[in-house]
């Protein structure tokens, strides 16, 4: 049998079928199951909430909070708490109206009840009698299958004076709604504790519950979110932006230099509303945060293609009409009049479709002409009335025009250039001998003097090295026109084989013009690596080699670092020999010592290393590249965290001293040593 996962399906010897065999058992009316209440979503768990493990456990969290949220959005709801509970519990409070707790006349239990423990049942609906014109949930599967999902569930509903409860246990009611007293409030209290049975992960991450709260208090300026660690109390937070999604631009922005003061309009139409906050800058990178509902889409929509034909429409228009392009001039692109753009986009609207339960993307096809007329309306106002404004924004349209002009005919220079070899790779490049990309490793190698022992240490069957010789330019403080001068560049695009990303990530389907999709010069298929390591020595230069190759990654091979094909060598600090054959290699300080500890001998000397280039070829190869035996990390992309990723990169990389000064002063604790830790 083959090694892969492919199987050879062979013919049945009988004649009467094919594959592994006939399943044995009888097929009937006592084969069909039905899967009655909540007991679906234990069973395939995946369905509902993505997954059973941690995306699922977090799921569900966004699911109890985006009903509170969808109070704020009909008006009755400003305070928003959540409590994280020692015993990994989680409690969410809201002072909206309070879960319905009468009698449900079909389903002949409280309202709460059918509301915990029955699949699409909810008021989101829409119709006359919809009780949301806007909400995130949008199956009545939500809080249903948390109830599901968790070992208990109980809610606590207060209105009409009295404060209702019922407790369940693994989606079941163990009694009643019944009422425990009286109170002049109203709102709704969930808390539930996921069930370790059917889910893997049942602790939850911090850091998403305070990326998401912090999220949607930007989206709703009116309500104030309290996030409580009970365990931990150093990482409770209070979010509240009064500003709303402008100030959010700005802290986007806040390592930047902005060339104009935040623009911001609001526009109503019908069932639709949307808010619009942008703001261009110094750099050259767009940034597009786009919302539906209070729920991120990372991977755009419908919403997104709208707002971009409209920018680009309008600002070509102005510029037409206050001559500021004349007859001759090309038309911007999208990406010309994105160039150095901060936007986000939120868009309210009822009945919103997703392509995937976990709505990363909007799809609902009318959204696109009603966003690119209510952005156009939006725009044109707010150029019309601040023509020095527009004038900026046309000049830095123009000068974006010409620099990527340039840079598409020095990526080109770079595919045809003189310093490569007849195979069209950079001289320098050892490559291997495989072309099967899946087997190909490319070792980007800081310095020559590591190089050559990374070329003697490699399997050239399937592990090519490239040397890069000091430190690559930073891309997120220079045009690419002008990275693409720099010969390190040139020669990490020519290897990969992929070209390079001069539309910066963007979508094709999100930005299509005059009927037709952008011809990327980016193409993923042609990577001759699915392994692309970076291997730097592990000191203060080291890190920024790494640093500025992965800002290059992001910035125009976004691709690679979003599909994994990214990936960190660590190699080893200490060296510990035993006599002249024996070698124990530690990663740092705390796993030296313990290697020490169980040593019998007493003739062993301990080394640090200074770098790659001290390293031999054999030691290398035993700790840093054979494939059983070294260690790697792959960097991985959630699109969860995309705002933090640009905050980042801005923050570290741009031109601004001080947010760079305020963020070392602010984690300089956390740094123990410069050294790696694993």
């Amino acid at each position: 049998m083959p090694e892969h996962d492919d199987a050879i399906v062979m013919p049945d010897p009988e004649g009467e079928g094919q594959g592994i065999g006939k399943v044995e058992g009888t097929y009937d009316e006592t084969s069909i199951q039905v899967l009655e209440g909540l007991e679906a979503v234990r069973k395939r768990p995946g369905m509902y909430v993505g997954d059973n493990g941690k995306k699922g456990l977090h799921h569900m969290f966004k699911e109890v909070l985006d009903n509170s949220v969808d109070e704020a959005l009909a008006g009755f709801c400003d305070q928003i708490k959540v409590i994280l509970h020692p015993d990994h519990s989680v409690t969410i409070t809201d002072n909206g109206r309070g879960i319905p707790v009468g009698m449900h006349e079909k389903m002949g239990v409280s309202a709460l009840q059918v509301v915990m423990t029955v699949l699409h049942a909810g008021g989101k609906f829409g119709g006359e009698n919809s009780s949301y014109k806007a909400s995130g949930g949008l199956h009545g599967v939500g809080v249903s299958c948390v109830n599901a999902l968790s070992e208990w569930c109980e809610v606590e509903v207060r209105r009409e004076g009295k404060i209702w409860f019922q407790r369940y246990e693994r989606g079941l009611p163990i009694d009643p709604v019944a009422t425990t007293g009286k109170t002049t409030e109203t709102g709704t209290l969930t808390r539930w504790k996921a069930d370790g049975t059917v889910m893997t992960e049942t602790r939850y991450d911090v850091h998403i519950f305070k990326t998401r709260l912090r999220e949607l208090a930007y989206l709703n300026p009116k309500v104030t979110f309290d996030f409580i660690d009970e365990e931990e109390p150093e990482n409770s937070e209070t979010f509240h932006y009064s500003k709303g999604i402008p100030q959010l631009v700005e802290d986007i922005n806040s390592s930047k230099l902005g060339l104009h003061p935040v623009i911001f309009f609001k526009r109503i139409r019908e069932n639709y509303e949307i808010e619009v906050a942008l703001q261009y800058h110094d750099g050259y990178n767009e940034t597009v945060l786009a919302f539906s509902n209070n729920i991120h889409q990372p991977d755009g929509g419908t919403h997104v293609s709208g707002f971009k034909m409209a920018l680009t429409r309008v600002i070509n228009a102005y510029g037409r009409k206050m001559n500021l392009l004349k007859e001759k001039d090309t038309n911007f692109s999208s990406d010309d009049v994105a160039d150095g753009l901060t936007s986000v986009i939120s868009l309210r609207l009822e009945n919103p479709s997703y392509n995937s339960q976990d709505k990363v993307k909007l799809v609902t096809p009318e959204v696109q002409g009603i966003v690119n007329s209510l952005v156009g309306d939006g725009l044109s106002t707010y150029l019309e009335e601040n023509p020095r404004l527009g004038k900026l924004i046309v000049e830095k349209a123009q000068t974006a025009q010409r620099a990527r002009e340039a840079a598409r005919k020095a990526a080109e220079s770079v595919r045809r250039s003189n310093a490569m070899d007849t195979f069209g790779l950079p001289g320098k490049l050892t490559d291997c001998r495989s072309r099967d990309a899946t087997k190909c490793e490319l070792f980007l190698v800081e310095g020559d003097s590591a190089g050559g022992s990374a070329k003697s240490a490699r399997d050239r069957e399937t592990q090519a090295i490239l040397p890069l010789r000091g430190k690559i330019l930073n891309v997120e403080r220079a045009r690419i026109d002008k990275a693409l001068d720099n010969e390190e560049i040139k020669s990490l695009i020519a290897a990969l084989g992929v070209g390079i990303d001069l539309d910066l990530g963007r979508r094709s389907d999100d930005d299509e013009e005059n009927g037709k999709k952008r011809e990327s010069s980016f193409d993923i298929d042609k990577l001759r690596y699915h392994k692309i390591v970076i291997m730097t020595d592990a000191d203060v230069d080291g890190e920024h080699i790494r640093t500025l190759l992965l800002t290059f990654f992001y910035r125009y091979m976004k691709p690679l670092i979003v599909k994994g094909y990214v990936y960190l060598a660590q190699p080893p600090l200490f060296v510990i020999r035993e006599g002249n054959s024996i070698r124990h290699y530690a990663a740092d300080e705390e796993e030296r010592d313990a290697i020490v500890k169980t040593l019998k001998r007493k003739n062993f000397n301990i080394t640090r290393f200074k770098g790659l280039g001290e390293m031999s070829a054999e030691e290398l190869e035993e700790t840093t590249m054979t494939p059983d035996k070294r260690r790697l990390v792959r960097v991985n992309y959630d699109p969860e965290f995309e705002l933090e990723v640009e905050e980042m990169f801005s923050t570290l990389m741009g031109d601004k001293v001080e947010p760079r000064r305020n963020f070392i002063e602010k984690h300089a604790r956390q740094a123990m040593n410069v050294d790696w830790h694993y």
